[in-house]
C-alpha cells in the first residue's frame, strides 16, 4: 500500500516543497523515516503513532517506510507530523483521503490527535499558491497567518478526527478568510506620537531626514535627554506599510516564532530594542538551527540600540555588513541562509560613563582619557556606517510646559505625509534600479544623483580635509544632503543641503574629546 501527501519546510525565510511518500509492506513491524530528517522529525514516529491510535484509528502493525522528497533538503521541525499521519491512513484505506493533489498538509500532532501550531506557516502557504497547490491544511492556530495569502482556500485544521470528517465529506471545516488590505488600512493607531516631544527641534529634524532617505542615526546626550523617547516615536512617521512589505515582514516573524498568536499581518513597522546584553547571534541571527536575529526582525522597520557603548564590541561588530548589505547570510556545514536586514538602525549613547560629559549644567566627573576609554568600545568602522550624529541636549525647564497654539510639536500624521511625499520622488527616481532610497545609493549611482556645483564641492572638501573624513563617511555626508535636497523639492544639491549634511557628523570632529565638547 502506498500513498503520497504534500507538504513544505522552510530554508531560511523561503518556503520548499516536499512530498511525503509513505509504504506500508509485510515483514516484521517498523516505523522508519528517511530523507535527511533531523531529530525533531524523527521523534514524530512516537507522536504519529499515538496520534492516530488516540483519534480512533489502526496504527498498522507491518513495516511503514516514510521517505521525505527531495533527499537532499534538510527537514526540520515538527511541520511534518500531520502530513505522515494523512498519508499513512491513506495508505491504509482508513480515511477518504483521496484526491489529495490539490492540496498541501502543515501541522506538529498532540499525543491525542489535536493538531499544535508550527513557525514558518507564511512562507509555507506562500510557497504552496507558487506551486499552484491553491488548498493547505494548517493548524487552527495558524489558519490566519496563512490566510493573508491572496487567492489561497485554507482549511484550519484542529484534529485528526476533524480532518477525516472533512475529507469524507461528514462535517466540512470552513475555509478561513482575512481581508489582509483592509488590516493594514484599519489598523494605524499608535501610542507614541511626536506631538508629546518638548522643544528638540534639532533631533526632530535629523529623525525626520534618517526617515527621509532611510539614514542610520546615533543620538548622544545626557540621561533624560529624550533620546530614547524620539526613537520610539520614529515608526510612526516612516512611510505607511504597503501590503508587499507586511507580508515579508510577517514571514520573518513567523519564522522566528515571534508572531503573536491570532495574529494575521504584522500592520505596523516593528521597532526592536535588544538588551545590552543580547549575544552576537540574537541580533544578527544564527544558532545551530539559524533563525532570524533582531536586525532582521527589524527588517522595514527601526533597530533600536540603547546605551551603545555598553553592547560588547564583537557583538557590535557583526551589524557592520548587516547594514551595508541590507541582508544577513548565516554559514553553516550543512549550507547557508540569507535574511533580509533593511532596517533603519537608531542608536543612543551617553557621552561618558557618568553621561554628564554634554551637560550644560556640567557635573561631569570623568577624566578625558575615561571618556575616550568609554566611547572606545564602539568601532569607528561601526561609526563610520552611522549617516547622522547628533548631540541631544537636556530641553529647557519652560519647553517642558510650554501650552497655548503652537506650543505642541507637529504629530506623527503631518510629518509622515512629507516623509512619504520625499520617498516617492525617490522611488520614482530609482525606479527599476535596485535601490530604495537614497541611503542604499553606491558606485556609479552616487555620482549620477548626487552631482554637485563648485561652491557645494568647494566646502565637502574642506570638510574632508579638516575633519579627516574616510571615503565612507564622505559618501555618506552625499547620501544625507540628497536626502535634504529631497525633502526641500530642490533638484540638486546645494551648498546650504551639504553644510547640513555636515553638521551632522559629530563624531567625525577632531575636537570631540577635548573639555568643551565639540564645537
Amino acid at each position: 500500500m502506498f500513498a503520497k501527501v504534500k507538504c513544505f519546510s522552510v530554508h531560511g525565510i523561503t518556503g520548499c516543497d516536499v512530498e511525503i511518500e509513505v509504504d506500508i509492506s509485510n515483514g516484521l513491524p517498523g516505523f522508519d523515516i528517511v530523507g535527511l530528517a533531523d531529530t525533531a522529525v524523527k521523534e514524530s514516529k512516537e507522536r504519529v503513532r499515538a496520534a492516530i491510535k488516540n483519534s480512533g484509528f489502526e496504527f498498522p502493525l507491518r513495516r511503514v517506510t516514510v521517505n521525505l522528497a527531495p533527499a537532499y533538503l534538510k527537514k526540520e521541525g515538527s511541520a511534518f507530523d500531520l502530513p505522515i499521519a494523512v498519508g499513512i491512513l491513506a495508505a491504509t484505506n482508513q480515511a477518504a483521503f483521496t484526491d489529495m493533489g490539490g492540496h498541501g498538509f502543515v501541522g506538529e500532532l498532540s499525543l491525542d490527535g489535536s493538531v499544535k501550531p508550527v513557525t514558518g506557516v507564511l512562507p509555507m502557504a506562500i510557497r504552496a499558491k507558487a506551486s499552484n497547490i491553491m488548498n493547505v491544511i494548517v493548524p487552527a492556530e495558524n489558519a490566519f497567518e496563512a490566510a493573508v495569502v491572496e487567492g489561497l482556500n485554507v482549511y484550519p485544521a484542529k484534529s485528526i478526527r476533524a480532518l477525516a470528517e472533512h475529507f469524507s465529506g461528514e462535517k466540512l471545516i470552513d475555509p478561513c478568510e482575512v481581508d489582509a488590505h483592509g488590516v493594514l488600512a484599519a489598523n494605524t493607531d499608535n501610542i507614541h506620537d511626536f506631538s508629546d516631544v518638548r522643544g528638540q527641534a534639532k533631533a526632530k529634524r535629523a529623525l525626520e531626514i534618517a526617515a527621509s532617505g532611510g539614514h542610520n542615526c546615533l543620538m548622544v546626550g545626557p540621561p533624560g535627554s529624550g533620546k530614547t523617547m524620539l526613537a520610539r516615536r520614529l515608526p510612526t512617521i516612516l512611510p505607511s506599510l504597503t501590503y508587499d512589505e507586511a507580508i515579508e515582514i510577517t514571514t520573518i516573524h513567523s519564522v522566528a516564532g515571534a508572531l503573536p498568536p491570532g495574529v494575521a499581518l504584522v500592520s505596523q513597522r516593528p521597532f526592536r530594542n535588544p538588551l545590552s546584553n543580547a549575544s552576537a547571534a540574537s541580533l544578527a541571527g544564527g544558532g545551530r538551527e539559524p533563525k532570524p536575529g533582531e536586525i532582521s526582525l527589524a527588517h522595514n522597520g527601526v533597530l533600536f540600540l540603547d546605551e551603545l557603548p555598553e553592547y560588547g564590541g564583537g557583538v557590535l561588530d557583526v551589524l557592520r555588513q548587516p547594514l551595508e548589505d541590507g541582508c544577513v547570510t548565516v554559514s553553516r556545514a550543512s549550507g547557508k541562509v540569507s535574511y533580509p536586514a533593511r532596517t533603519t538602525f537608531i542608536c543612543a549613547a551617553n557621552p561618558c560613563k557618568c553621561g554628564r560629559f554634554l551637560d550644560s549644567k556640567g557635573g561631569c566627573t570623568c577624566s578625558p582619557i575615561e571618556i575616550k576609554k568609554y566611547f572606545g568600545r564602539v568601532s569607528g568602522p561601526l561609526l563610520d556606517r552611522i549617516d547622522i550624529q547628533i548631540e541631544v541636549s537636556r530641553p529647557e525647564y519652560d519647553a517642558l510646559f510650554e501650552r497655548g497654539a503652537g506650543s505642541r510639536s507637529e504629530c506623527s500624521a503631518d510629518i509622515r505625509l512629507r516623509v512619504e511625499r520625499t520617498r516617492k520622488t525617490q522611488k520614482d527616481r530609482y525606479k527599476g534600479t535596485g535601490f530604495y532610497s537614497n541611503a542604499h545609493l553606491e558606485g556609479d549611482a552616487l555620482d549620477a544623483h548626487c552631482s554637485l556645483d563648485a561652491p557645494s564641492r568647494s566646502l565637502l572638501r574642506r570638510a574632508y580635509d579638516r575633519m579627516a573624513l574616510s571615503p565612507r563617511a564622505h559618501n555618506r555626508i552625499l547620501k544625507v544632503a540628497r536626502t535634504i535636497a529631497d525633502m526641500d523639492c530642490a533638484g540638486p544639491i546645494r551648498e546650504a543641503h551639504i553644510a547640513e549634511a555636515i553638521g551632522y557628523r559629530s563624531f567625525d570632529r577632531r575636537d570631540w574629546f577635548t573639555d568643551g565638547g565639540p564645537s
